[in-house]
């Protein structure tokens, strides 16, 4: 009779941790933010979904569904001959304003010679004022 009790405990434990740990946004949270600069330099290096944090710097003029981000620290930057990293991003839902901070959610793939972050979420976190 002890080890059906232990069993059950043990199974009712099981489902219990499951309920929490499997709620969702709770892997989103875990997750590793990435910055600009750290995967601007090998985005092939980067498969599957990530996140990374930039501030919207630039928009396309050839698709408005697609707009640069750079990395927050280039924001110290006042200098004319800044090397700036910017990261395409397509995203077809709401596009942020210049200079707002955001966490995107999305993979990178091949387009054009290079690399092109497709975005599944853009979370807008605040904005900063660019250009002085």
């Amino acid at each position: 009779m002890r080890k059906y009790l232990f069993l059950l405990v043990a199974i009712v434990a099981g489902v219990v941790a499951f309920a929490v740990f499997s709620q969702p946004g709770m892997q989103k949270a875990d997750a590793k933010v990435l910055n600009v600069n750290e995967v601007g330099a090998d985005p092939g290096a980067y498969t599957g979904a990530i996140t990374i944090t930039g501030i919207m710097a630039a928009v396309s003029n050839q698709d408005a569904s697609i707009f640069g981000i750079m990395d927050i620290q280039e924001l110290q930057c006042t200098m004319a001959n800044c090397n700036k990293i910017l990261i395409p991003v397509k995203y077809d839902g709401q596009q942020p304003a210049m200079g707002d901070e955001v966490r995107i959610t999305g993979s990178f793939i091949q387009s054009g010679g290079g690399y092109l972050f497709t975005a599944q979420e853009v979370d807008v976190i605040r904005n900063h004022t660019l250009g002085g």
